[in-house]
């Protein structure tokens, strides 16, 4: 599913022409919650990836959180794939104290470049290396901004949805004191395989895949899927869990939400900001930073 349509009239990003061509900020601060365009590295360092920021009032530091996005095997959806942006669920994170950047990865929209997640045909896929290129992404920039003035060096959160979360449960193997949690909302690749309700691309691997990725898990993780989730039904979504938690040596949960609208794959792009705030509040309990007591 490509994700990212840009709500509520945002900004767009500024052509790449007019901007720098090192990672960093490229433009001055905006509404909401201090939009901000950057740059953050990627595998190509040629083509460092477009990046919204937000932040919180003030200097910080802030526990950062990284939002990455769905993805899409049809090349001529993923060339023109809006800048994400998730603004509920930016809302839900930076009025919880978050900094929140959200980079729209190599081969996808106005990053360009070379499309290196590709998984492969749909008789045989490797949804493993797959999940890994999508981590290596998430971690680079998630490294870099972690390393800015602003941002707090432990504690960070990934959140992911779809190809976007499947990324995330690579980097479960991650130190807590680098990734305190990882949320991700119906992960998965090969899903609505030519594109029919339910159908996903060599099921089978998807499972073997998710035991492979949480086999030296280190980091709490989050599953949810909703009921009405077309691209990674329930069913599938709590095998690939199970396969995941059964080999993984952290806490996993997994929770299945209400239908939401006509396909709650969407659900983490369009459910409200009180919704996703709410969903926050428990998930995150445990990932909040202990204060010692005096």
């Amino acid at each position: 599913m490509a994700s990212g349509l840009c709500g509520d009239g945002w900004a767009q990003m500024p052509p790449r022409a007019a901007v720098q061509i090192h990672p960093g900020a490229q433009d001055g601060e905006g509404a909401p919650y201090r939009r901000q365009a950057w740059l953050v590295p990627t595998q190509d360092e040629r083509t460092p990836a477009y990046a919204w920021l937000f932040r919180p009032p003030g200097a910080g530091p802030f526990r950062v959180a990284l939002i990455a996005h769905a993805s899409t095997q049809n090349e001529i959806r993923r060339v023109q794939m809006p800048q994400p942006d998730y603004p509920a669920l930016v809302a839900a994170l930076v009025t919880r104290g978050f900094a929140v950047v959200i980079p729209q990865r190599l081969g996808h929209g106005a990053t360009g470049g070379a499309y290196v997640e590709d998984q492969g045909d749909c008789a045989g896929p490797d949804y493993r290396r797959a999940g890994l290129v999508t981590a290596d992404a998430i971690w680079r920039a998630l490294t870099f901004i972690r390393a800015q003035p602003f941002a707090k060096k432990e504690g960070a959160v990934v959140i992911g949805h779809s190809a976007g979360g499947w990324g995330a449960l690579a980097l479960a193997d991650r130190s807590p004191r680098e990734i305190a949690a990882i949320i991700a909302f119906a992960p998965g690749r090969g899903g609505r395989a030519d594109d029919r309700a339910g159908q996903v691309c060599a099921p089978e691997r998807l499972i073997a895949t998710a035991a492979n990725f949480g086999r030296q898990a280190r980091v709490p993780v989050h599953w949810l899927v909703a009921e009405n989730d077309s691209y990674f039904p329930p069913s599938l979504s709590k095998q690939m869990a199970d396969a995941f938690r059964a080999t993984g040596r952290d806490r996993v949960s997994f929770a299945v939400l209400p239908s939401f609208g006509s396909d709650g794959h969407g659900f983490a792009e369009a459910a409200s900001a009180s919704e996703l705030g709410r969903l926050l509040d428990m998930e995150l309990n445990d990932a909040a930073p202990k204060t010692k007591r005096r």
